[in-house]
């Protein structure tokens, strides 16, 4: 699965006592929404992993988002 993200993004992924927050620009969630989208069409077990290697803000949290059984 090719993963595609509009100009300008920034999605960043933060843990505060024991809360996930996920904060992006209108770009970053268009471009998330995109990737849902895509990861519900692909077989179980399917998933999309997001750091800030690969995507995400420098500092970011890990991020994997996992399609589950129907």
């Amino acid at each position: 699965m090719e993963l595609y993200w509009e100009e300008q993004f920034t999605v960043s992924v933060t843990i505060q006592d024991n809360t996930t927050v996920i904060s992006a620009n209108r770009a970053g969630l268009h471009s998330l929404a995109h990737h849902l989208l895509q990861l519900a069409e692909e077989p179980q077990g399917s998933h999309i992993h997001l750091d800030s290697y690969n995507a995400l803000e420098d500092g970011s949290a890990e991020l994997i988002l996992e399609k589950a059984g129907e």
